[in-house]
């Protein structure tokens, strides 16, 4: 339900079923008939997400592209994690709905600046946040995610400097968690960073019995007053665990299909962001249904990473899977 102020959204009914639309069925028929998965980001439309073989976050994707059988990989979601599956997966198939849905930490982390921070600081580790270029992650000792990022970084020895790239505000929530003063890259993600403290504080006080839920990308003030930072998986079991009926979820508003699909008999409340009533990004928005139907019919668009960047690409992202826990 909207309001001119926010969105909320209910427990979805006892019951209740999704009827697949014809573009849906013939993705389905088609997918099976190619031998093909489709993975899909919680951010990206809930048609395509209920249509999906998993629906996850950066690290379940990997995984999940790591551990597939199939020939071809259908990446919803943005170019970087379209990369990283094909990096994982030379001989098969990536395809990605749409080529032009790219990530505007991606875009603030310029593989050239990175190499000479590295030179200036030649005995730091470089620790990449996923949402970078193939070229970013071969410059990189460790990958990580947002799910991962605090374990990982609580395994490297405190008097090891860290290099973090390219989320600043993932990366100062890590420094607050661990006492480490990592260096920082100044980039951000630009739908997180639009999350005002004191908007949300007036969306708190308008329901005050329901936690505030938010992403480690949002900004430093909105993550101190809130009741939960953490991502987006992890926001399932915090919402699943919590005894309270509703949540202000901030983060990119799809996520709420999936926090209502997995923790039915809640409600959920989109968190305003610069005077909407929802956060969306615009990159995932590119993923329609009609364009995952068309790039499996097509083959096309595909993902291409040259094999010398590939092959140091996978050495960090390999070492993310190999210190993550679960």
């Amino acid at each position: 339900m909207e309001t001119s102020k926010f969105m909320i959204f209910p427990p979805y009914r006892a019951g209740e079923c999704v009827e697949f639309t014809p573009v849906q069925e013939r993705i389905l028929r088609l997918k099976k008939e190619k031998n093909a998965v489709i993975l899909a980001h919680n951010y990206v439309d809930p048609q395509i997400q209920d249509i999906a073989d998993f629906v996850g976050d950066s690290l379940g994707l990997s995984r999940q592209a790591k551990n597939t059988g199939a020939d071809i990989i259908v990446f919803a979601g943005v170019d970087f994690m379209a990369e990283t599956a094909k990096i994982l997966n030379p001989q098969k198939i990536v395809l990605i709905p749409d080529k032009s849905a790219g990530c505007s930490l991606e875009e603030m982390c310029d593989p050239l600046k990175l190499k000479a921070l590295k030179s200036a600081n030649p005995d730091a580790i470089v620790i990449s946040y996923i949402n970078c270029s193939a070229a970013v992650k071969e410059l990189s000792d460790i990958i990580c995610t947002s799910g991962n990022a605090l374990d990982i970084v609580r395994q490297i020895p405190e008097d090891k400097q860290i290099i973090f790239c390219p989320d600043k505000h993932l990366g100062s929530w890590i420094n607050e968690k661990t006492g480490r003063n990592m260096i920082l890259w100044d980039g951000f993600c630009v739908s997180h960073a639009m999350y005002d403290a004191r908007e949300l504080a007036e969306l708190k006080a308008e329901f005050p019995k329901s936690p505030l839920v938010c992403h480690p990308e949002c900004p430093k003030s909105v993550r101190d007053i809130s009741d939960c930072v953490c991502s987006t998986e992890k926001m399932i079991k915090f919402c699943r665990d919590n005894p309270a009926e509703s949540f202000i979820i901030a983060t990119v508003v799809e996520m709420i299909h999936r926090l209502r699909k997995e923790v039915p008999g809640k409600t959920f409340i989109a968190a305003r962001a610069a005077g909407k009533s929802c956060q969306q990004c615009s990159s995932m928005r590119r993923n329609t249904p009609e364009k995952v139907l068309a790039c499996l019919e097509n083959l096309s668009p595909r993902i291409e990473v040259p094999a010398e960047t590939a092959s140091r690409a996978l050495k960090p992202i390999e070492r993310m899977l190999e210190m993550s826990a679960g």
